[in-house]
Order: structure tokens, then C-alpha cells, then sequence
């Protein structure tokens, strides 16, 4: 079951990075929605990431 869910995350991954580089080249409205929202889901991982990473260095003074 696990690898059912870890392969349509994989198909979404995926499918929004191609609709990101379509809308890059003028692809259809609906495909720059769907590259925004994979840009946005992005960046909230990066920021995720930089904030756990950050979080537990203050104590090894």
C-alpha cells in the first residue's frame, strides 16, 4: 500500500515539474496554474528545511 502512495507522489512530482517547463514555453493557462502551485508547494518545502535545520544547533555551546 505504502508503495502505491510513494508512486503517485512520484507521478505528481513529475507531472508538475513537466507543467512547470510547458508553461515556461507558453503551454496552456491551466498548465501555469498547475506550475505556480508546484513553485509555490516547493518553496514552502525549502523554507520547511531551512527552518529544521537551524532549529537544534543552539545547544552545543
Amino acid at each position: 500500500m505504502i508503495v502505491l502512495v510513494l508512486v503517485g507522489v512520484v507521478l505528481l512530482v513529475a507531472g508538475g515539474c513537466a507543467c512547470v517547463v510547458w508553461a515556461e514555453r507558453g503551454g496552456p493557462r491551466w498548465a501555469r496554474g498547475v506550475a505556480a502551485v508546484t513553485l509555490a508547494a516547493g518553496e514552502l518545502v525549502r523554507r520547511s528545511g531551512r527552518s529544521n535545520r537551524g532549529s537544534g544547533s543552539g545547544s552545543d555551546d
